[in-house]
């Protein structure tokens, strides 16, 4: 039998298929070069961003501990006699002896601790807006450029004295956050109507705020119970409340640290 000849038609439907192919084939190579240069530029981009990450990092590092070490220097003769002390990583400085804070149940001052802030407060304001800080502005070091908040604290114990009535845990929780607001904004009233500071008064109006925790942080006896760890709801119930130490008032110092990182991250 007499082989049929391939017609032209074939062979030009053949070759033009080949020709796509080829086509396709190099799309995708150029496709493909194109994706190499964007990962190894977004490679670069996130070096980069590592890079800026770290710094802002090390510098609230070396930020935190010129805090620290400085209201450390200034109050370590005052922290035995106050019952207080300074934490390094929070940067919380805080009045531990209940006795001399608040009447129990009250959220007057007690002379005595008007005293305290008498002295404490103007010399804190001192150390953080003026001299002494690590950042130069108008001629004076000042941290005041790193700071984006203080917070007056108040803590509470989760007990709630009472006569008669039975209380329930919702109550007494709720009684202890509305007397710890009070105890805070008696502390932030206090310090805002002091003598010598009315300079400071618009910076403090942005930067200083009151805030009642009432028991949602306690302090343990165990000492593992105090560690973020143990500080949670389902270990809580293997640990025993300090009830005094758990009554405090802390002023607790926020950097912008975290917002210039979070501004780093939305760019990706």
């Amino acid at each position: 039998m007499q082989r049929k000849k391939k017609s032209h038609t074939d062979e030009s439907q053949w070759l033009s298929v080949s020709d796509l192919m080829s086509g396709l084939m190099m799309v995708f190579l150029f496709i493909s070069i194109a994706m190499m240069q964007i990962v190894n530029k977004d490679k670069d981009a996130a070096v980069d961003e590592k890079k800026r990450i770290e710094q802002i990092v090390k510098a609230y590092q070396e930020n935190k501990t010129a805090i620290y070490d400085a209201l450390q220097q200034e109050f370590a003769q005052d922290l035995k006699k106050w019952d207080a002390e300074i934490d390094r990583n929070s940067l919380t400085f805080t009045f531990k002896s209940p006795d001399i804070l608040f009447a129990i149940g009250k959220d007057q001052l007690t002379p005595k601790f008007k005293e305290v802030l008498d002295d404490f407060f103007p010399r804190y304001l001192t150390v953080l807006t003026g001299a002494g800080g690590t950042i130069e502005q108008d001629g004076v070091k000042s941290f005041k450029s790193s700071i984006t908040e203080i917070r007056i604290e108040g803590h509470t114990d989760s007990t709630w004295a009472t006569t008669g009535s039975t209380l329930t845990d919702k109550d007494i929780y709720y009684n202890n956050m509305d007397l710890s607001q009070g105890r805070t904004r008696s502390v932030l009233t206090y310090i805002y109507d002091m003598s010598g500071i009315a300079k400071q008064r618009p910076w403090m109006r942005a930067h200083i705020a009151a805030v009642g925790l009432s028991s949602s942080h306690p302090v343990f006896k165990e000492s593992a119970c105090n560690s973020p760890e143990g500080n949670k709801p389902q270990t809580q119930a293997f640990c025993t409340e300090d009830l005094e130490k758990s009554r405090r008032v802390s002023f607790r110092i926020l950097t912008n640290a975290e917002q210039q990182v979070q501004k780093i991250l939305a760019t990706f």
